[in-house]
């Protein structure tokens, strides 16, 4: 694991007692090779109405700090 996904992972980490409280999670899914984080909402999380502000407000602000090399977050979007 290198140490651009245990951040991300932390990150994660620090926003999930927000998202549980509300029914929901998120997983990383994968860190691309142009930097994007890919991330699937979970539960609650998938189809409410804050999840993009929780995806970039809270997780890709962070890690765009954390990690400057990041270029942005994106939620996979499974289709039914």
């Amino acid at each position: 694991m290198s140490n651009t996904e245990k951040i991300v992972l932390k990150a994660i980490d620090d926003l999930r007692p927000y998202l549980k409280n509300d029914g929901g999670d998120m997983e990383l899914v994968k860190i691309t090779k142009d930097r994007k984080v890919i991330v699937r909402l979970i539960g609650a999380c998938q189809n409410c109405s804050a999840s993009t502000m929780t995806i970039k407000a809270g997780l890709e602000e962070r890690l765009k700090i954390l990690v400057p090399e990041i270029i942005g977050v994106e939620e996979l979007k499974e289709s039914a």
